[in-house]
């Protein structure tokens, strides 16, 4: 039986784990951490992600934890609706129907979902050796420790210590944007009830995104801005709630009212990375944002990590006698796809920060118009092609 080691515990590693499980093949997780945990932050899971969750079993479980919603686009200093989107729309599209779920919450539902033993907290990765045709790869953690597998998976986030391993450090480019995030009580708003649906607020030189979590107990906000003198990358470094509130003084009251509930945000440099053009050396592969950081103006950061869980269970699964040929055939099936969808949230980044008016309205005209004209594209922004997408098929590793 195939031995895979996967390096990072987050929720593209279970993911892959629990894909590979399922197709038979002997799994183990090394996480770095001593408690599997994640940002207090949500994720939204458009179909393309909903779709692995299905057919790794765990789809239900995410549903019952999963924000209730439908979706607007507005305007932020208005408050003037441009588009919406209801649930029974995407499902006619896609076939099934988005989430928006706390991170925490999806990594608990994936993590139960696993036999037990399989995943090892406490073992930071330091190096990794790729190994060869006759030579295994090795693992080596900082406390000395090693682990051998036919073949290794380095999920293990945005600043992979496996991908510089592999492939020296990566140069990060500041993209002159900055992100604030909070984790807001519904009911700690003051004043009239606030909107619990997901909406997407659009003003000149940044955008708001707000969706609801845990049905609509909590909303998770991300308030993205154009800054160039803010350059700390972190995800964990807290700011001051009067900061947003000043940031976006013009905008929407709702929005105001919202931020001023909010008792800790947290704010970060955005920075982007060109797709990298390998990801697999020896018998060593990438996965998720360690293979593919991106911006996250698409929703699309956990979504394409699930994809590739399931792209690389099927694949080593075909490949179950030549591990090698198998990671060959997971990179060939994703990389394309992958790279293809951090370009285009590089460019959804640009077309959301619109500081003219006149650029701004022909963003809305085309949304209207591309809604219209095909009924498959409910965000009327022409990525239709990212909610098409199905993971687990088994023709997905004929390109």
């Amino acid at each position: 039986m195939t031995r895979v080691a996967i390096i990072g515990g987050g929720i593209g590693g279970l993911t892959a784990a629990n894909a590979l499980t399922r197709a038979g093949i002997e799994v183990a997780v090394y996480e770095a951490a001593g408690e599997l945990k994640e940002i207090g932050a949500g994720v939204a899971l458009h179909p393309n992600a909903m779709r692995v969750l299905r057919s790794i079993g765990v789809e239900d479980a995410v549903r019952g934890i999963a924000g209730r919603s439908q979706w607007q686009w507005t305007r932020a200093r208005t408050g003037r609706v441009i588009a919406r989107s209801t649930p029974a729309q995407q499902a006619a599209s896609f076939g099934l129907t988005g989430a928006t779920v706390h991170r925490a919450d999806l990594l608990d539902v994936l993590a139960a979902a696993l036999p037990d033993g399989i995943v090892t907290l406490g073992k930071r990765c330091t190096e990794v050796l790729p190994g060869g045709d006759a030579d295994p790869p090795v693992a080596r953690f900082a406390d000395g420790s090693e682990a051998t597998a036919d073949v290794i998976i380095g999920a293990d986030g945005i600043h992979s210590a496996v991908r510089t391993a592999l492939f020296g450090p990566d140069a990060p480019r500041f993209t002159g944007k900055i992100c604030y995030r909070s984790v807001i009580p519904a009911a700690a708003v003051a004043g009239k009830q606030v909107n619990t649906d997901g909406a997407q607020w659009f003003g000149p030189h940044g955008t708001i995104v707000v969706y609801p979590l845990r049905g609509t107990d909590l909303l998770n906000v991300v308030c993205h801005y154009d800054d160039d003198g803010y350059r700390h990358e972190s995800w964990v470094t807290e700011c001051e709630g009067a900061e947003v509130l000043e940031r976006y003084a013009d905008w929407h009251e709702e929005l105001l009212r919202l931020f001023a509930a909010g008792d800790t945000w947290y704010k970060w440099a955005l920075y982007d990375r060109d797709p990298i053009p390998e990801w697999t050396r020896g018998r060593v592969t990438l996965l998720g944002d360690a293979a593919h950081p991106m911006l996250p103006y698409l929703g699309q950061g956990a979504c394409q990590a699930l994809e590739d869980g399931a792209v690389l269970a099927t694949a080593m699964a075909a490949g179950a006698a030549d591990p090698s040929a198998g990671l060959a055939r997971y990179e060939a099936a994703r990389r394309p796809r992958a790279s293809r969808v951090v370009l285009a949230a590089r460019e959804r980044g640009l077309s959301n920060h619109q500081s003219s008016r006149w650029a701004a309205w022909r963003r809305d005209v085309a949304i209207a118009v591309r809604r219209r004209v095909n009924r498959r594209d409910p965000e009327g922004r022409g990525t239709s092609w990212l909610a098409d997408y199905d993971a687990t098929s088994p023709d997905v590793l004929a390109g």
